[in-house]
């Protein structure tokens, strides 16, 4: 079968990024084609040995003065190209747009943010307009559009705004790499990490990981990094490692007077390796359809303080592997928590060690559910179906 894959983006470190490529692996793999549009591609082109099928990258950049006319301009460009040039099975958008037969939704409801989250005038901009037609196209009752949820709690939220029926969503099972339970001799990788940041090997390390600092709530973690007792402060460090530009954060840690604690640190590939020597991890996002990090920090043995507003920060509540910040966030909860975290890290606490095997003991068993295939095996059997009711 031909399919074709649209995102705005691809770079590494991207979750949805890693899911995309993973999944038109697989399906290359098993002998299909994938040819993956795209305004701009940051890495390694994808390698699929002549026995398979093929991936081909397509990078078509964009037009516009603001981002959402370029994704505009984009979605306009790769879909006249796949109507003229490409007889496909099934086209898969990993962003927001209309002309889907499958979207992948590793994103929050849009218009629920819209309306929670900003105040009215924002829903009286341009961009507020063309994010909310191009997702309810996708959602509408009258659409056609099958669904790849990954968090199936957001569900509820689309139905809520759209009335989606409920026969277009299909679950996707988290999914963790191998790699990220390829665990190292814990002392190694805490030099390693202090190593690498050029660090004295007694500091006490919280690690936040992610695209898009503000979503996943860097400027949260800088507040509460400023309440911290000023003697709790002398040995921490709060290490952020992502695509986005720090100038904002670093402005506003040298306002709290905390800059000398906290680090920024553009995406690389050894994170697996960072985050085990990490003493904990910190993600106060302000909300995720799922926050795969959450996951993967659990799988690297390290204890996690999460807010609740991330699909799977109710991981760390079933496995018990570190807290979750409820909601309504508080900023003041969060205050707490974090010194929390960092006094049982001083103490040595053995809760830290419970944590720990928890959160690896769960990560284990979530790799038993889906071995990387469940999304490959959903768009074939949607692209299956479309095929029958098109005879």
């Amino acid at each position: 079968m031909k399919f074709a894959f649209l995102i705005f983006k691809y770079f590494p470190y991207g979750g949805m990024q890693r899911d995309m490529l993973r999944t038109a692996t697989r399906l290359a793999e098993a002998g299909h084609s994938v040819d993956i549009f795209t305004m701009s591609w940051d890495g390694e082109m994808p390698q699929v040995g002549a026995a398979h099928g093929r991936i081909s990258v397509h990078i078509m950049p964009a037009k516009g003065w603001f981002n959402f006319r370029k994704y505009q301009d984009f979605i306009r460009q790769a879909q006249a190209r796949i109507a003229c040039e490409f007889n496909v099975d099934l086209i898969v958008g990993y962003n927001r747009m209309g002309g889907l037969d499958v979207y992948f939704a590793a994103d929050p409801c849009f218009i629920e943010r819209a309306h929670t989250q900003r105040n009215w005038l924002y829903r009286l901009t341009p961009r507020y307009r063309w994010f909310q037609r191009t997702e309810q196209v996708i959602f509408s009752p009258q659409g056609k559009t099958q669904v790849l949820m990954v968090d199936m709690a957001e569900k509820a939220v689309f139905q809520r705004w759209y009335h989606t029926q409920d026969d277009r969503f299909h679950y996707i099972p988290p999914y963790l790499s191998g790699e990220r339970l390829q665990l190292h001799d814990r002392a190694e990788m805490r030099a390693y990490l202090r190593n690498a940041f050029n660090l004295p090997p007694e500091t006490k390390i919280a690690l936040l990981v992610g695209s898009g600092f503000y979503m996943k709530g860097l400027d949260r973690a800088v507040h509460a990094l400023a309440s911290l007792p000023a003697d709790m402060r002398q040995d921490f460090k709060l290490i952020a490692i992502g695509q986005d530009k720090p100038a904002p954060f670093i402005r506003m840690a040298s306002k709290l007077k905390v800059a000398d604690n906290l680090i920024i640190s553009r995406g690389r590939p050894d994170i697996p390796q960072l985050m085990q020597g990490a003493d904990f991890y910190l993600h106060p996002a302000y909300r995720e359809n799922t926050g795969l990090v959450i996951l993967e920090a659990m799988a690297s043995g390290v204890p996690v303080l999460a807010t609740a507003s991330c699909g799977y920060a109710v991981h760390v509540q079933k496995a018990d592997a570190g807290q979750v910040v409820p909601l309504p966030f508080e900023q003041a909860v969060l205050n707490r928590m974090l010194e929390e975290m960092v006094s049982l890290v001083h103490a040595r606490d053995a809760r830290l060690e419970k944590w720990r095997d928890n959160g690896l003991r769960h990560a284990h068993r979530l790799m038993t559910e889906n071995d990387g295939s469940a999304e490959a095996a959903i768009m074939l059997r949607i692209a299956g179906k479309k095929q029958e009711d098109a005879i």
